[in-house]
């Protein structure tokens, strides 16, 4: 019952039947094609987010005041963090009930890939602010349809016991789609329309492969859940009464992510204005460089480790404090030097969150029938704050004119999340 693809040297992949939990491992052909198209997407998103998009909003406000284009830039970034809200359960919903003959989560893969270029490359071409407002938006859109129905593979065709692992492969590509990215746009493919063209061909590119030739379970339309408008809307509330697992866990990744958030978004900025930095451009790679070594080293080993010895949590309560400190450093010892050493303490706080959280996100799932809709509500809290963290780190920047209560602020998050991640029982 697997789709078109499903076999062709990816690995042995359980697909007994669309709801069964899966027990056999995924093999090494999986993995690489998957790790492949996240490394296209995160490329495609975080390169405009930490550079394309900040000089192209720079390059259209004309004020001469530079926390202008802060809150411009946490503007757009805001509205397409609404779209996002609104995109990731409501496709990981369709995803769900979806009988293609082709499976339940590739048509929505490959309508997002081809959405999220397209809006990129278009977004390129922008001349004024609510063009590329409006073109970020359907970008992010097109990262949303992609991203629900990826993620719910996991969940899908991953034995509990690897998910660690293999989410380790989902945040490592991470750290590397950012800097091979900024590295590309400020040497190889320069200009902003370039630089958005040459990210969205190789999301395509490098998403296609696993889209092609993963196995994706048909779900038969007797089994597809018949449900009322009414029941439709009412399936993306679960009470965090009745489920407090699932409650904890999306706290404790909102507050995180918006930490994390606010810690990274706004760094061009901060070394152009909050350092004075001659070279903001060239010191924001070698930022990201030392992020992202750290970030592979942490989501790869943290996650393997946390499954290897059964236990989640505190992987994520020691992942949120690490980010807390680095935050902190940030904030009081503004030093080039010192945003080095808090990049690399934010790389592995960030990278072990990513891939242990991930894993542990799966574990607290209400009903296996609606996993994507379900993952497409975590996925809420890992996009939305990165969308409206800009907006919120602005409005504390021109409030305090500058960058330390920014940084305490992601500090006070991260170490919330912790809290909130302590709290969770039915997951170790």
């Amino acid at each position: 019952m697997s789709g078109p693809g499903a076999g062709r040297g990816l690995g042995a992949v359980g697909l007994v039947g669309v709801f069964t939990e899966p027990t056999r491992r995924v093999g090494g052909g999986w993995v690489a094609l998957f790790a492949a198209a996240w490394f296209g997407i995160w490329m495609a998103q975080l390169t405009p987010v930490q550079l394309l998009l900040p000089l192209q909003v720079e390059n259209r406000v004309d004020t001469g005041n530079w926390i202008d284009s802060v809150v411009a830039f946490g503007v757009i970034s805001g509205v397409a963090g609404v779209a996002a809200l609104v995109t990731f359960p409501l496709t990981g919903a369709m995803s769900d009930r979806t009988t293609s003959r082709f499976g339940r989560r590739r048509p929505w893969i490959a309508a997002g890939t081809l959405v999220f270029a397209a809006s990129l490359v278009l977004l390129g071409l922008q001349t004024s602010l609510v063009g590329v407002g409006i073109f970020w938006t359907l970008a992010i859109i097109g990262f949303c349809i992609l991203t629900a129905s990826l993620t719910a593979t996991i969940s899908d065709q991953v034995p509990v016991g690897q998910r660690g692992y293999v989410s380790g492969w989902l945040s490592a590509p991470q750290a590397v789609g950012i800097i091979v990215g900024l590295v590309l746009v400020t040497t190889l493919f320069t200009g902003l329309f370039v630089g958005y063209l040459a990210v969205a061909i190789l999301l395509v590119v490098l998403v296609a492969p696993f889209c092609i030739w993963m196995p994706d379970a048909v779900l038969p339309r007797a089994d597809r859940a018949r449900v009322t408008a009414r029941a439709f809307v009412d399936g993306f509330w679960i009470s965090p009464r009745q489920y407090p697992d699932f409650g904890f866990t999306l706290l404790s990744r909102v507050l995180v992510n918006i930490g994390n958030a606010l810690g990274t978004a706004l760094l061009l900025y901060f070394l152009m204005f909050g350092l004075n930095d001659p070279d903001a451009q060239d010191d924001l790679i070698v930022l990201v460089l030392i992020y992202m070594v750290f970030v592979i080293i942490a989501s790869l080993g943290a996650g393997a480790l946390s499954d290897r010895l059964g236990r989640r949590r505190i992987f994520v309560f020691v992942s949120s404090a690490l980010q807390a400190v680095a935050a902190l450093l940030l904030a009081f010892v503004p030093a080039l030097p010192v945003a080095m050493v808090a990049g690399a303490l934010l790389g592995l706080g960030y990278g072990c969150f990513l891939s242990v959280d991930q894993a542990l996100a799966t574990q607290v799932l209400p009903d296996p029938a609606t996993r994507g809709k379900d993952l497409g509500i975590m996925n809420i809290a890992t996009a939305v704050p990165q969308a409206i963290a800009p907006l919120l780190g602005a409005g504390v920047v021109a409030l305090f004119s500058g960058f330390e209560a920014l940084f305490i602020l992601s500090a006070l998050f991260a170490a919330a999340g912790a809290l909130a991640v302590a709290r969770v029982r039915s997951v170790r």
